[in-house]
């Protein structure tokens, strides 16, 4: 029993079976299956529902009138101040982004892993904690307008918090690892010959950066931009907690519909417009990636 147990052991993990591989990948294709294809399927059923009396559901007459109070003019400011706020925030990650993702490849040295380490450690604490100290650093009586009256700068507190600056504002604190990361990854991968060269050819750190390096981390920049900008449609608690009534978001009218104003129907088909969202994004990422791992 035990040479039998070893021999199929031997066989499963050989890597030269195809069965093997396909028996290996069932556990993950199953949990795949369970949690992200099986809800997204039932999501996409909910949204063609229809909403009934004390927030029921109306499953035996489909309809697409969810899609379309999407594109209504109700709900279009809040989908443009949401793609607004998105692309503002991915503009500045990309702004603060670039730079330090250059000193990462070029100039870190040894101390490189140490700054990559101090890189993520947002993504180590919560999201909750991370916002309350906002909240204590921008509220009316929080830290920056104390040194700013104490310092005698300003003679009556700025209100910074629940306004669009602060939902910006935490959009790029959580998200720019994400535009940091492929920028790193894109830099890393230029050989440093190439500056080499350019700089033997009489031209300077200028001409290097706008005729070699920038072309050549384009795919990075692309990447970093989709990476950062997709996740940010989705975020709610940053507008819920850093913003206000005005500065909703389309996270916050999915969150309002299902648990507040019960109309599931209305929130799935606004989170499969989301998702569509997602997934064109995602999609052309991929194509990124292929297109610099061939290049």
């Amino acid at each position: 029993m035990l040479g039998k147990l070893k021999k199929f052991r031997a066989w499963l993990f050989s890597g030269k079976s195809e069965k093997a591989s396909h028996l290996l990948i069932l556990p993950a294709s199953f949990w795949l299956a369970f949690f992200l294809v099986i809800p997204i399927v039932l999501l996409l059923i909910l949204s063609l529902a229809q909403r009934g009396p004390y927030g029921t559901i109306i499953w035996h007459h489909p309809t697409l009138d969810n899609f379309r109070r999407v594109f209504t003019p109700l709900y279009i400011p809040i989908v443009a101040r949401t793609l607004l706020y998105c692309g503002t925030a991915a503009v500045i990650c990309l702004l603060l982004g670039y730079p330090t993702a250059y000193f990462l490849s070029f100039y870190a040295g040894e101390w490189r892993d140490t700054f990559l380490i101090l890189l993520m450690i947002p993504f180590w604490t919560s999201a909750l904690v991370s916002i309350y100290s906002w909240i204590i650093i921008l509220g009316r009586g929080g830290l920056m307008n104390s040194v700013l009256t104490g310092t005698g700068l300003l003679r009556t507190p700025l209100d910074v918090l629940n306004t669009p600056f602060s939902v910006i504002l935490g959009l790029v604190y959580f998200y720019l690892p994400f535009m940091i990361l492929p920028l790193y990854s894109s830099l890393e991968k230029i050989p440093k010959q190439y500056m080499e060269a350019s700089y033997d050819l009489g031209a300077g750190a200028l001409q290097t950066f706008l005729k070699v390096t920038l072309p050549l981390s384009l795919p990075g920049v692309f990447a970093g931009f989709i990476l950062t900008f997709v996740p940010c449609l989705g975020d709610f608690l940053t507008a819920e907690f850093l913003g206000g009534p005005r500065t909703y978001l389309i996270g916050n009218l999915i969150e309002n519909q299902f648990l507040m104003a019960q109309d599931w129907p209305f929130g799935a088909a606004l989170t499969a417009v989301l998702l569509c969202a997602m997934l064109v994004g995602l999609y052309y990422y991929q194509k990124l990636e292929a297109a610099e791992t061939a290049a």
